[in-house]
């Protein structure tokens, strides 16, 4: 099947006004998936609280699990947030959670609660048949992404701003991709990124 490609369309150092040009973004979506994906990695104890406290149910892991070295097994993250003291938090850390939510829940929330570590909110859908663009809309490819604190959509790249990017079909849509930056008083920042 392959993956999306995404471009990056708009950068700012304010994460509202990412997070509110990638909403404008995903208003365009013809069909817009029922589930959104939130991720972030958590650098300190007060970001990994904030971020507990707005995905209470979510499953934080570490971001490089430890390694038993008798068995090789990968440790389990397994304490509770709310319950940990900060001297049993703070050397387990950076952690990171992958949740999947209901759309407009907690991404404004989720927004807030972002700290120093790269983030993301992605809302998958299918872009509306254009004759401009290269192919039609492509459910399963198509979709919006803001990374905060980041460059790429794969969370390698930290930076000291955040990043929308518009997701396409696996062969890329250049002129879609324009025709979306447009839409937003941008242009198209960069190459196009393998996606989701």
């Amino acid at each position: 099947m392959g993956n999306s490609r995404a471009y990056p369309v708009f950068r700012t150092s304010d994460a509202v006004e990412a997070w509110t040009q990638a909403l404008r973004l995903k208003a365009l979506l013809e069909e817009c998936d029922d589930e959104v994906i939130l991720m972030a990695e958590v650098l300190t104890v007060e970001d990994t609280r904030r971020m507990a406290a707005v995905l209470p149910d979510a499953r934080f892991d570490y971001v490089d699990p430890p390694m038993d070295p008798v068995t090789h097994d990968y440790a389990d993250f397994d304490l509770t947030i709310t319950a940990a003291e900060d001297s049993e938090l703070e050397p387990e850390l950076p952690l990171e959670v992958l949740h999947y939510v209901q759309p407009g829940i907690v991404e404004e929330r989720f927004v807030r609660a972002v700290g120093k570590g790269m983030a993301s909110i992605g809302w998958g859908g299918r872009w509306p048949d254009d004759a401009e663009a290269e192919r039609p809309g492509v459910a399963g490819y198509d979709g919006v992404e803001v990374v905060f604190n980041g460059d790429d959509v794969s969370l390698s790249q930290p930076a000291d701003h955040h990043t929308v990017f518009v997701h396409v079909d696996k062969w890329g849509d250049l002129p879609r991709a324009r025709k979306l930056a447009a839409h937003l008083d941008s242009t198209v920042l960069g190459d196009a990124q393998i996606g989701w």
